[in-house]
């Protein structure tokens, strides 16, 4: 009898043990386990540490809480502005309710692997080049919104979605790196061009100090041929002020003397030019004696050896300064024969002009 009451006893032990062998789980720290009874999901999410279920009757499904660092594979596609460009991200979410995670999901894994590559190839057709290369924040908040939107049904948390790397092709590359090129030389000749701005506000303001101290240029040109003798150089160049060359050059220009007494020369009239005509000038009245006395001399002169004197030929006076109407002295007249009573004198009328200077009356031989 003791004999059977110790072999069920045994029996019960050990049935009790596999029993509890087989309802006993373990759910880790960072784990949640979701129990399915007859399929059937219970409320309670079991916590971290040891539980019991049924066996045969419930399931239990653990659920990792941790953070999933995921790689998005590399998508190809074409930007806005007409580029093609190969692009590849990486994902960081966690699982925030168990209980979804298992049950509105077949595999949330995958699925938010998939909705991270459809959600990167969107960005990328909807984003300029120089946008993914250099506005890269702005498209990773874009495309978290885009994936964490489903993914709270999933009861899944998305943490963060980071842009990894942009591939170009090496076309754009060269043609990119040209353009940077450029830049750099246009941002070094503004920055050259400014330097030599300020440079010459300040010699300037060295050339105005040395302009009221006559002895400082001097200084300062011993100072430089003490700089160009300090290298050893078998040449020396010294500067040489250009205002001293301009002097030097007006001291050796040659003065031409003047001719002292010498007339001042007329310039020739060319071939075949009327000779000027000199305007007539003022000439004193001829008193009626002197033509009185003109007149017998003429008389005193016998007929057969009259012969009227031609009139001198008069020689082309210079030009006349004044500009108006020529003006010609009249000429003389040429005395009667012996023969013919003696004229008398008659004064000069008030408003005849007299004879030039030059001419002399006639008188015959």
């Amino acid at each position: 009898m003791v004999q059977v009451l110790l072999t069920a006893l045994v029996v019960v032990v050990l049935a009790g043990v596999a029993y509890t062998v087989a309802a006993a789980r373990v759910v880790k720290q960072y784990e949640r386990g979701v129990v399915l009874r007859f399929g059937r999901l219970r409320n309670d999410v079991r916590g971290p540490g040891f539980t019991m279920v049924l066996p045969g009757v419930d399931r239990l499904r653990k659920v990792n809480m941790q953070i999933v660092t995921m790689p998005v594979p590399a998508q190809d596609g074409i930007t806005r502005d007409n580029v093609t460009v190969r692009v590849d991200a990486v994902i960081y979410f966690k699982v925030v309710d168990a209980s979804s995670a298992v049950v509105e999901v077949e595999d949330y894994r995958f699925a938010v692997s998939q909705m991270a590559q459809t959600s990167l190839r969107s960005i990328i057709g909807k984003s300029d080049l120089d946008d993914l290369l250099s506005n890269r924040e702005k498209l990773n908040q874009g495309l978290e919104l885009m994936i964490d939107s489903p993914a709270v049904g999933w009861g899944v948390q998305i943490d963060r979605v980071e842009i990894k790397d942009v591939s170009l092709p090496e076309t754009m590359k060269r043609s990119m790196a040209r353009q940077a090129e450029a830049d750099r030389e246009r941002r070094a000749r503004v920055i050259n061009a400014d330097a030599e701005l300020q440079a010459s506000k300040k010699l300037s303001q060295a050339a105005a100090e040395m302009s009221s101290q006559p002895a400082a240029l001097q200084l300062r040109l011993l100072q430089t041929v003490v700089a160009v003798a300090a290298e050893k150089n078998s040449t020396l160049v010294l500067p040489f002020p250009v205002e001293l060359l301009r002097f030097l050059e007006r001291a050796q220009q040659p003065t031409a003397p003047e001719a002292v007494g010498s007339p001042p020369q007329v310039p020739k009239a060319p071939a075949g030019a009327a000779p000027p005509v000199e305007s007539a000038e003022p000439v004193e009245p001829v008193e009626s004696a002197e033509v009185a006395e003109s007149v017998e001399s003429a008389e005193a002169v016998p007929s057969s050896e009259a012969r009227p004197t031609p009139a001198p030929t008069p020689s082309p006076a210079p030009p006349s300064p004044a500009p108006g109407p020529a003006r010609t002295a009249p000429a003389p007249k040429q005395t009667p024969a012996a023969a013919s009573p003696r004229p008398r004198p008659r004064p000069a009328p008030t408003g005849s002009k007299p004879a030039p200077t030059g001419s002399k009356p006639l008188a015959r031989h």
